[in-house]
């Protein structure tokens, strides 16, 4: 169903969905959250699983993602503690179009990194 009525953008909740946009759309929360769609995990796990982030990124993404409400954080009361991350419904809603979005920009590589070639080459 095609809109006909126009979109009237107040500001105030503009900047609002931009910070969230902002919070979710980095590399790192990308990937986190891909990872944890299927089965919780450990820290360590997810550290193997995201090729080159550090520990405190990891930490401060997995810590981002749970004050979003996307990653919940279950601690385990053993030596060593053990320490779950795993999203929560919000977060499965939010891995279904990211996932289409990824699948968009794999079906597309070509003609971007194409576009980008001809675009460096007038710069």
């Amino acid at each position: 169903m095609e809109r006909t009525d126009p979109i009237i953008h107040n500001t105030a909740d503009c900047l609002r969905v931009s910070r969230v946009l902002s919070s979710i759309a980095g590399k790192w929360s990308v990937l986190v959250i891909m990872l944890l769609r299927e089965q919780s995990m450990r820290f360590g796990e997810l550290k193997r699983g995201v090729e080159g982030i550090s520990q405190r990124m990891l930490t401060l993404t997995l810590r981002n993602l749970e004050r979003d409400g996307l990653v919940t954080r279950t601690v385990t009361p053993s030596v060593p503690r053990r320490v779950d991350y795993e999203l929560t419904e919000l977060g499965h809603s939010l891995a279904e179009p990211i996932e289409a979005v990824g699948l968009w920009a794999f079906c597309h590589l070509t003609q971007i990194e194409n576009a980008q070639t001809l675009y460096d080459a007038r710069a």
